[in-house]
């Protein structure tokens, strides 16, 4: 960790809010927060939009938590996002496709959210790597890059299959091989744990409890 800056990571960070209850002054207080961490983004629900957050890029999701939505709802999902200010959008694939080994129907989806938001935003692709083999993590992050994704994500934070891991990072960095960015998300929780993610090949961290990982970095 003594390699790793406060402020270095403090700049990878989405600090996250995505918690079906939250309110507007949940998503205000985020807002606050973020501005004192010195993160790079916050990512709010798509509903909490539009959000006014200046100095800040915006992400939200489509698709989320699950992914199962047609690929034309989620296209709509990301469009009337991206309408409304977001600059990122975080799109969650069909797992069971991936785990079905259906990379056709990968390519398809990310296709149609990519098509729907057009240049006018980064998107991320989440493949929740906890509930998916090693080969198919191989072939959802080729079918990412292929759709034109500019991030392969690790998890949404909310399959019981869990969260992050290094070896899920490390396997989507040495695929994408520096032409996407990896976001490493759900579960993080210590400055240990994203330290482990960085090394691991993560250019970008999806946290909720962004001060309490950063606390253990060196400013």
């Amino acid at each position: 960790m003594a390699q790793i800056s406060r402020r270095d990571v403090a700049e990878m960070i989405d600090h996250t809010l995505l918690s079906p209850d939250a309110t507007p002054a949940d998503v205000a207080a985020l807002v606050d927060e973020a501005r004192q961490l010195g993160v790079y983004a916050i990512c709010v629900s798509p509903s909490m939009l539009p959000v006014r957050a200046p100095g800040l890029v915006v992400a939200t999701v489509a698709g989320f938590p699950s992914g199962k939505h047609h690929s034309l709802v989620k296209g709509a999902e990301a469009r009337l996002a991206v309408e409304q200010g977001a600059a990122e959008v975080d799109m969650v694939i069909d797992v069971g496709a991936a785990r079905a080994g259906d990379y056709n129907a990968v390519l398809a989806d990310i296709i149609a959210v990519r098509e729907a938001v057009g240049d006018r935003a980064v998107l991320k692709v989440i493949i929740e790597s906890a509930a998916l083999t090693d080969e198919a993590i191989v072939e959802v992050c080729r079918a990412a890059e292929r759709a034109g994704a500019d991030f392969v994500k690790t998890s949404t934070g909310f399959h019981p299959a869990g969260g992050a891991s290094a070896h899920a990072v490390k396997l989507m960095a040495d695929t994408v091989g520096g032409r996407l960015g990896v976001k490493a998300s759900g579960g993080i929780r210590s400055a240990a744990q994203a330290a482990e993610l960085i090394t691991a090949g993560a250019t970008r961290l999806g946290l909720s409890r962004s001060r309490e990982v950063l606390e253990g970095f060196p400013s």
